[in-house]
């Protein structure tokens, strides 16, 4: 095969006319030629920290919609399917990921459960680290969410992180917010990069530090405005990444977008390009072509270096994708699944109190981080309940792995004016977590996803609509395009209903996030992220 255009090179800082000959599926040539040819050819994106079944696709389907963006491979945390299903989850993740041309390249959750003080579905331990670490298939070890573990020494995180250093395996980051003397303690641990920056200054001293920030633009999680400004200087040791992205967000768009983005604000394109395409191949070690001789011909043919419009995209030398066309077939997989408690009473939602004030998180659109806010509280027959007109609503988790009590919290700026939505997306253990204006119409969602055995959810008086996630109550076992759309008309009723979020299921899978401060809701209960112990409802 030989194909004609602007070659891209990214590391030589310079684009030329050429043209590209492949043999069985390498790189044998790179030459330049006259032509008319006016599209550009550069290597395909790399997305370099995403949960992909945060998308709520399993990896075959999330590679149909991922490579018309360009997008030709990921770094992937299987960290979601892990807490539920554990080593099997993992491998379930690998082997329907090899069964398509999308290069995934999966990591060892170092978290399952990822803390004490929530009901997850599997453990991992430093020993099922260790035979991970010894699987080429793993390729890092992932996000390092127990922090502090890291910077008390746990014995057992220790372990964690000597068994990658032991495989030469890169290991990830995830510490928002972290500064000072901790920072640099956790850095000497051996932790190389960091997705979870939310300020420019608490970036910039991680790269100073010696730390890769990776921009992370994800559905919920939104912090490239943020930290963009960094890259003009900082370009070779940043990435870009979307860690979490719904599939209704995937159809739309893929890193390709940031690149557009950053090349708006008059940025060197041969330095996003860099941060798109090539950091996090050299970075993770990924088996990606590079547009050079003698590698795999994984590369892009875009309309122009400003919109960057996908024309088609090449892995190992196959084009997988052609004008929004992807050319990914499906693939056969076996439905896993961890769902193990009865549906619940109205009743089991109730929280008896007399408290004249309650503890609220205070949900911020597109951040992970919450505010911890005091209220007046609404009480009805000894009961607390929901307030709409100040946007007070009570919130549940549901611990789905068996039969327990209902943890009860109050949660603002979900806008709610009718119904429940709910989810079993619910990181990082993925219980079911819900929020509405009554008992009755939570206890209807919750249920919902009972008799889906996972799903999303909402319910109003006058309709319910749901999208099952039979794959470990996360994924679904239907076609992309279909969930994509399924998913957006969720979304939809979700803010027909009242909600404000520009992503409120999004928002919802986050807000049992403990690792993340300040104020979050596992099955156990009320949680303060800043000081890590449980806290109470009632002021």
């Amino acid at each position: 095969m030989v194909l004609q255009g602007n070659i891209v090179d990214i590391v030589g800082k310079r684009i030329y006319k050429g043209e590209i000959c492949v043999n069985k599926g390498i790189i044998t040539e790179i030459r330049a030629v006259n032509h008319t040819v006016e599209n550009y050819i550069l290597p395909g994106f790399v997305d370099a920290h995403i949960h992909i079944e945060s998308s709520m696709l399993v990896p075959s389907e999330f590679a149909k919609i991922a490579v018309v963006h360009g997008t030709v491979a990921t770094v992937s945390d299987p960290h979601e399917i892990a807490n539920v299903l554990g080593v099997k989850g993992v491998e379930f993740m690998i082997e329907n990921g090899k069964k398509v041309p999308l290069k995934f390249h999966f990591g060892a959750p170092s978290c399952v459960p990822a803390t004490s003080f929530e009901s997850a579905g599997a453990i991992i331990d430093s020993e099922d680290i260790k035979k991970m670490m010894e699987n080429p298939d793993i390729k890092y070890l992932a996000e390092m969410m127990n922090y502090p573990g890291v910077l008390f020494d746990d014995s057992e995180v220790l372990a964690k992180i000597q068994h990658a250093k032991n495989n030469h395996k890169p290991i990830d980051g995830h510490a928002p917010g972290l500064r000072g003397e901790e920072v640099t303690k956790y850095i000497a641990a051996g932790i190389s990069t960091d997705h979870e920056c939310y300020s420019y200054d608490e970036a910039l001293e991680k790269l100073q530090k010696g730390m890769k920030v990776i921009i992370r633009e994800g559905s919920a999680a939104k912090n490239f405005e943020a930290l963009i400004d960094l890259l003009p200087k900082h370009f070779e040791n940043m990435m870009f990444c979307s860690d979490d992205k719904h599939p209704d967000d995937l159809l739309l768009g893929h890193i390709n977008q940031l690149c557009e983005r950053a090349v708006a604000k008059g940025m060197d394109v041969f330095k996003v390009l860099q941060v798109a395409c090539i950091n996090p191949v050299k970075h993770y070690n990924l088996d990606v072509g590079l547009l050079q001789k003698g590698d795999a011909a994984d590369f892009i043919m875009i309309e122009d270096l400003e919109k960057f419009k996908v024309l088609e995209t090449y892995i190992n030398g196959e084009v997988v994708a052609r004008n929004d066309t992807s050319f990914v077939k499906d693939v056969a997989f076996e439905v896993l699944n961890n769902f193990n408690t009865d549906k619940k009473n109205i009743s089991d939602f109730e929280f008896k109190s007399s408290a004249q004030k309650i503890r609220v998180i205070e949900a911020l659109d597109g951040e992970l981080v919450t505010n911890q806010i005091a209220v007046i509280s609404l009480i009805e027959n000894g009961n607390l309940v929901s307030n709409t007109t100040t946007d007070v609503l009570k919130m549940t988790v549901v611990n789905r792995y068996k039969n327990e009590k209902p943890a009860i919290a109050f949660i603002k700026n979900f806008g709610l004016k009718e119904g429940a939505i709910a989810s079993s997306v619910g990181h990082d253990s993925h219980n079911i977590i819900a929020v509405g204006v009554s008992d009755e119409a939570i206890c209807r969602a919750v249920n919902l996803i009972i008799e889906n055995r996972g799903g999303v959810c909402a319910v109003n008086p006058s309709e319910e609509k749901i999208v099952p996630l039979p794959v470990a109550g996360i994924m679904s076992d239907k076609p992309a395009k279909e969930i994509g759309a399924a998913y957006a008309a969720l979304d939809a009723m979700a803010k027909k209903m009242g909600s404000t979020l520009r992503a409120p299921y999004m928002s919802l899978s986050f807000m049992a996030l403990l690792v993340i401060p300040s104020l979050k809701l596992s099955d156990k209960g009320l949680f303060d992220g800043t000081s890590f112990k449980f806290t109470s409802l009632e002021i």
